[in-house]
């Protein structure tokens, strides 16, 4: 697909900031109308909206600690956005990688925002609905805030008798757009231009 660079670098910076609006006010919508914890059906049992808080990495991992975690995730923003500039005045990248690049981009920084401000800006959501508050006034310091996760797709539990899986909920992961961003990259990466990695 050929596109002309200025457009393509419209388009590409277009799709970053609309990925990470889209990203910042579901979880804001989220976070000013639900307690932790809480969860809304949408789907019958196999898509709900359940609002839990991430105060560590993917799946809720707590390696590091978390000025550790949030440095990690801005040297990576950081990274990501060299990389990104270095294909789009290049040019020679097909636009679908470069799409890709961008929206991993976009849910690194939609995650890295929660981390960075969202303990200044919010009050606690255990047992309440978070309210804007004062900056310094919430419920942790900079840097330390916790990542807003709302999506949950329980399919289906495994039967007992699977082995090490049995009684387990298929997919458990409570996950967010940006994460949904990253995750869907990273695969259409893998499976549509592998070639890339290759070279």
């Amino acid at each position: 697909m050929v596109i002309d660079k200025k457009k393509q670098n419209i388009i590409i910076c277009s799709l970053v900031l609309l990925a990470i609006l889209i990203d910042q006010s579901i979880k804001i919508a989220v976070k000013t109308s639900m307690c932790l914890g809480e969860g809304i059906m949408v789907f019958g049992d196999w898509f709900q909206i359940r609002f839990v808080e991430n105060n560590g990495m993917a799946f809720g991992l707590e390696i590091f600690s978390k000025y550790f975690l949030t440095l990690f995730r801005v040297v990576a923003v950081c990274f990501i956005v060299y990389y990104l500039i270095k294909l789009l005045r290049e040019a020679k990248s097909p636009f679908g990688y470069i799409v890709c690049i961008a929206l991993i981009l976009a849910g690194a920084v939609g995650n890295l925002i929660d981390c960075l401000f969202y303990g200044e800006i919010f009050s606690s959501s255990l047992g309440r609905v978070a309210e804007f508050v004062p900056w310094g006034e919430g419920y942790s310091a900079f840097m330390t805030g916790r990542v807003v996760d709302m999506f949950y797709f329980p399919l289906f539990t495994w039967p007992e008798w699977v082995p090490l899986i049995g009684g387990d909920i298929f997919f458990g992961p409570v996950f967010n757009f940006a994460d949904a961003c990253v995750s869907c990259s990273v695969f259409a990466l893998l499976i549509f231009y592998r070639d890339i990695f290759m070279k």
